[in-house]
């Protein structure tokens, strides 16, 4: 049964997701990702096998899809 680490909620829907990940500093995105997404917070989860595929696509198993340019603010 699903229980949301952020909320405590037990209500959750399948989404597939789009994630940025910092990878040595820098960002990666990853995008149309399977998830469970709790109802009320929005925090997504991955299953063991979602986590594995994504970190062998992001640490080189598979090339980039096309690459984008991203703004950069510092909040201090």
């Amino acid at each position: 049964m699903f229980r949301c680490q952020v909320c405590g909620s037990t209500e959750a829907r399948s989404e597939v997701v789009n994630e940025v990940f910092l990878i040595d500093g820098m960002p990666v995105v990853v995008e149309d990702i399977p998830a469970v997404v709790c109802a009320r917070c929005g925090d997504a989860t991955f299953s063991r096998a979602t986590t594995e595929r994504i970190r062998r696509m992001v640490h080189g198993e598979t090339r980039p899809v096309r690459s984008v340019r991203a703004d950069v603010f510092a909040y201090a």
